[in-house]
């Protein structure tokens, strides 16, 4: 956490209020707090010497709904405790709770509706401290890794969680989303799980603090999860994109090599994440085998790899004849390739001779050359059919597993 920039902030929130600010992480730990102390009270003064909420000021906070609050709370004087009124301000970012910014009553006030009223003249100010928060270890906190195994438990049709989720705030309202997986497919398995797991839900957070099209982000050991409305366009997911990359470089000390995303068809119920999550998945996936699907794929442009992705082809052990005949006699693996960019190139003989840097004739007599393998034209409907099929089955047989 930047704990300078986290102070000063403070002080300037504190001094356009003019009313000391205390701001405290989830687990009740002092963070940061103001100078100015015109009316500190007894919980206020042992708070900044011990740096944490004793258990009996703590009940008495949470009793009034601070947990699990999105707006200011309103806390009453205890005087039991030796406690003014006071505001709770809860930081959240997409509905990760990143901390409590506490706003502490005058003696002479009676109630805490000023306070109230000036809150949205600093809305900026606590923006700010939400996000310098987000860049420190609130990532690895009980609160969001509790937030983020539901939605990951949802995508995984855990009924209980999708249930839980439905009832989220902040997805009221938001439908339909679409769901798009960001994934570095060159970089090795994760040796440390969880580890892996953290950079990628903070890089996710952090490339997506203020990004109004995301709803919600998650983090796995080899790829993040975002959760888009679907109203939301391709230059600003190009954006988050690139932000993305930009801070998973800074999170792992590695830039990454070839960051590609997959994203779903679109949907508008939480009990449709866990096929959605499937769709993205596979999106990248066939983006990882096939370059040419290019690096922001949406499931419905992944042509046959829809179907080689169902769980029914993934049980075949069907192998196609000439595909077989062909992978025998290509030592030099160029008939092949010339073959597959065939089919992708619509039979454009001079595209694929200048994508492969061939002459034309090159490219011809290898054409004839599987003619006399298999004994059948490779150009003609149903050999066509079963070649390209078997190509791209052999592309997604080496998909990176997520």
């Amino acid at each position: 956490m930047q704990t300078t920039e986290v102070e000063r902030e403070v002080e300037r929130i504190a001094t356009r209020l003019g009313r000391g600010l205390s701001l405290e992480d989830l687990d009740g730990v002092l963070l940061a707090y103001s100078s100015h102390q015109s009316s500190a009270d007894r919980v206020r003064v042992n708070f900044l010497l011990s740096k944490k909420v004793p258990a009996d000021v703590s009940a008495w906070q949470l009793r009034h709904g601070i947990a699990t609050a999105v707006r200011p709370v309103v806390v009453p004087a205890n005087d039991e405790l030796g406690m003014l009124g006071r505001v709770c301000v809860p930081l959240l970012v997409r509905g990760f709770r990143v901390g409590y910014l506490w706003v502490q009553q005058e003696v002479n006030e009676d109630s805490a509706q000023h306070i109230l009223s000036q809150l949205p003249g600093v809305r900026d100010g606590m923006d700010r401290l939400a996000a310098l928060l987000l860049e420190g270890n609130t990532a690895g906190s009980e609160h969001r890794s509790r937030r983020e195994a539901v939605f990951l438990a949802t995508l995984d049709r855990d009924g209980p969680a999708t249930e839980d989720l439905a009832g989220w705030p902040e997805l009221s309202g938001t439908a339909p989303w679409h769901l798009t997986v960001l994934l570095d497919p060159s970089r090795p398995a994760a040796v440390d799980v969880q580890a892996a797991t953290l950079a990628h839900s903070t890089a996710a957070l952090q490339a997506t603090v203020g990004a109004e099209p995301v709803v919600f982000s998650a983090g796995t050991p080899s790829h993040a999860i975002l959760l888009f409305r679907d109203e939301s366009g391709r230059a600003e997911q190009a954006a988050i994109r690139r932000r993305y990359a930009e801070r998973f470089s800074t999170v792992t000390g590695n830039p990454a090599d070839r960051l590609i995303s997959g994203t779903s068809e679109p949907f508008a119920a939480p009990d449709g994440l866990a096929g959605a999550y499937e769709q993205a998945r596979w999106a990248a996936q066939a983006s990882a085998v096939d370059a040419q699907l290019g690096e922001a794929v949406d499931y419905r442009s992944i042509g046959v790899f829809q179907f080689l992705a169902g769980r029914g082809w993934q049980r075949s052990t069907a192998r196609s004849v000439y595909f077989a005949e062909i992978e025998d006699h290509d030592r030099n693996h160029e008939l092949l390739a010339v073959l597959e960019l065939l089919y992708d190139k619509n039979g454009s003989v001079q595209e694929v001779a200048e994508q492969l840097h061939l002459h034309r004739s090159s490219v011809y007599n290898r054409l004839a050359r599987v003619r006399s393998i298999i004994g059948a034209d490779p150009l003609s409907g149903q050999v066509r059919l079963e070649l390209h099929l078997a190509l791209k089955a052999r592309r997604w047989s080496r998909r990176p597993r997520i």
